[in-house]
Parts: structure tokens; sequence; C-alpha cells
């Protein structure tokens, strides 16, 4: 296993609740080539980066991670790879949000508009404000349309697969009101959801699992558009209303025209932080979403492993 030959330098920043850290300095060397091929290198040769970077002791389950890397394309003005305390992402619109801010935050960026690269293709980024961020997100489409799934203490729960960035299952079953009192049995139902779909085999086109399970329910401001409970494949619930998952969501609109291009859709989170989305189409039909939210800086630090600490690497509970 290769050593950390230095601390790491991370900046951490929330958006609309959901924390990011970016590792500005010390992280692995991928080399150079496509991001997903350096994701590839990042998970087989050093994915003890991954863990020492998000998980206990020093983080938590909901901090989701970004590497910042030299991009290919010389158009983009940064690449990032996102991760979390279970795996990797191919898209992270809140930690995209974040890293634009706190690039602002450390004056590598100015408002306007910019392009990162991501293992899953390029996305757009317009700076509005040191705190503000819209991202165009890579194209997004629904799989699939209203499978019904048998889940063990529940019944059937009907729902669609989209692609946002991540594969999701999204369905307007709510088993209890989208609020945080209530983020004990929504994690339980989803995660009962998520393991029903594996059970029955269902996933992305290539076989990627469908490790993200959306709720939907009623919104709790009379200017939105609706609320979600979002369980991440690492098992932690999305504080934001998700970017991905968001993408996904108007993909699936758009495919049962429930929402036409360039219309504002307002999206809530189970903490009542928003996103405002709206989309175009592309030339392939697919949905090409614009989310819109507010990313803060929180801190910055600097990560020491002590190689005689039994938990140098990081644990997940």
């Amino acid at each position: 296993m290769a050593e950390m030959r230095q601390p790491m330098r991370v900046i951490d920043s929330h958006t609309e609740g959901e924390p990011t850290r970016l590792i500005i300095e010390g992280g692995p060397d991928l080399g150079d080539g496509p991001l997903s091929e350096r994701l590839k290198r990042f998970q087989r040769e050093f994915d003890h980066y991954r863990s020492f970077a998000v998980n206990e002791p020093r983080g938590s389950d909901a901090v989701v991670g970004a590497l910042l890397c030299e991009p290919v394309d010389p158009t983009c003005a940064a690449g990032v790879i996102f991760f979390n305390n279970a795996g990797y992402l191919g898209m992270c619109g809140h930690g995209t949000i974040g890293t634009a801010v706190t690039l602002a935050h450390l004056g590598r960026l100015k408002p306007g508009l910019h392009r990162f690269e991501t293992p899953v293709g390029v996305v757009s980024v317009d700076l509005k404000s040191a705190n503000e961020a819209a991202i165009e997100n890579v194209p997004s489409y629904r799989l699939m349309q209203g499978i019904s799934v048998d889940v063990p203490g529940i019944g059937a729960v009907v729902g669609d697969v989209a692609w946002g960035g991540n594969w999701f299952f999204l369905t307007e079953y709510c088993p209890a009101p989208l609020t945080l009192a209530n983020v004990g049995l929504l994690t339980a139902k989803a995660d009962a959801i998520r393991l029903a779909l594996e059970a029955r085999g269902i996933t992305g086109p290539n076989g990627e699992p469908v490790d993200h399970i959306e709720l939907f329910g009623p919104p709790g401001a009379a200017d939105a558009n609706s609320r979600s409970f979002v369980l991440c494949s690492g098992g932690a619930y999305d504080r934001s209303p998700c970017g991905t998952g968001t993408s996904a969501k108007l993909a699936c609109l758009a495919a049962s025209g429930k929402l036409a291009p360039g219309i504002d859709w307002v999206q809530e989170s189970v903490i009542g932080s928003r996103f405002t989305a709206r989309y175009r189409l592309d030339e392939s039909g697919n949905v090409v979403a614009t989310i819109t939210g507010r990313a803060y800086v929180t801190g910055e630090a600097t990560l020491f492993r002590d190689p005689a600490d039994p938990f140098a690497d990081g644990f997940r509970v």
C-alpha cells in the first residue's frame, strides 16, 4: 500500500447544508489521462486516502470528498473526483457548487462561466457570486418508468430509475413527513428499497447499482414544488436537495410531460434548504439540468497521519 508522504490540506464547505471536503494538497498522485481512468487508479491503489479524508475520526458519514485534479481539457478550470464514506461518485451537484465557491475563496476562480471535468463528463459552472453558483450537469435521462418492487416490511413500491450523474430510484412512496424528526424511519425504509432493488437485479444499463434512493413528498414552503429525502450510496442522507438527484427528477418530469424546458423547479431538502432547477434538451433529447444553490466555506485544516495510530486510515461505523 502506498504511504501518504505529506500532510493533507483540505477546505470544508457546505452546500445548502451538505458538507464537501476539497483536497487542495497532499492527495494521491493519479498521473494524467481521463478522469474516469484516474478514478479507477484512485480506487485500486489509493482508496486509503479516501477513507482517511472523509471517514471517522476526521470526518463523518455525511462528508463528501472532492479531489482537485489537473484537467485533460485545457478549457476546463479544474478536474474533480468525488467520493464518500463508502466509495466513489460519478458526479456530485452539491460538491461541484462547493468546489466552485471554495476555489473562489482561494482566489483561483472569478465570477463567470467555467468548466469542470468529472469522471462522467464536463459540467459547466456559472459562479454568480462568492456564495452562489449554477451548474449545468451532464445529460440526464429516465431509464425505467413505473416499476414495482416488493419491499419486505413495506410491500409494493412503485418508482422510476433515472440517471442524473449517479443512479437513482425515485418514488412518491412517503412513509412519514419528510422532516428531520423522521430521518431514522426514512433511512430504514429507503435502505430497504435499495436492498430490494439489488435483490431484484435492477441496475443501470451496464450493471451499475441503483444506489441512491429518492423519496418525494409535498413541499414545506408555498413557493417550492417538492420536498425530497435522498439516501446516498454510503447510507447517509443528503442534507441538500441533491444536485444529481434533482437532475434525475427533472429527467422524469420531462419524460412524463410534467415540466417544460426553461421552467423553474424548486426542490426542497429534508432540512428545508433548496435548489432551483430548470432544464434544456440536448440534440439527443436528453435533459440537461441547471442547478442553482449556495455554498459557504466553513473551515480550513491540515490532516495528519501517524503510522502508529491504529485508525490512521480512518474507519466507517
